[in-house]
């Protein structure tokens, strides 16, 4: 991923969550070229994670599998649901309960790594 899409990707979380953005401080790894959060987040915590992919059958409970393995307590019925505008694709936002660092990070890199996951916020 290039840092130009990582930085659209990040200016627009930024803009669905003013209150979020304060608590993280970005910098920059210059070996990686990966924008690395140094989190303030205090776990547990209560983490909303947007899922962007093609509204196909069957993408909303593949989600929901993905996240019920990083966290067992998460219940589908919570899973908010938004078509775009010419519904050919769908967001989804999963809200987690976070308890580390560890859980978020493998959550993220397995959603990002689904095939029908096209992008993860």
């Amino acid at each position: 991923m290039s840092i130009q899409l990582m930085n659209k990707i990040y200016t627009a979380w930024q803009a669905e969550n003013p209150a979020m953005t304060e608590t993280l401080n970005y910098r920059m790894d210059m070996k990686s070229a990966m924008v690395l959060p140094e989190s303030l987040i205090q776990y547990p915590c209560d983490f909303p994670i947007k899922i962007m992919g093609l509204s196909q059958h069957g993408f909303a409970q593949a989600v929901a599998d993905v996240v019920k393995r990083h966290d067992p307590g998460f219940d589908m019925a919570t899973m908010e649901m938004r078509p775009s505008k010419a519904a050919r694709y769908i967001s989804l936002t999963c809200t987690i309960r976070a308890t580390s660092r560890e859980q978020l990070d493998a959550l993220y890199q397995e959603l990002s790594a689904h095939p029908q996951v096209v992008m993860v916020l």
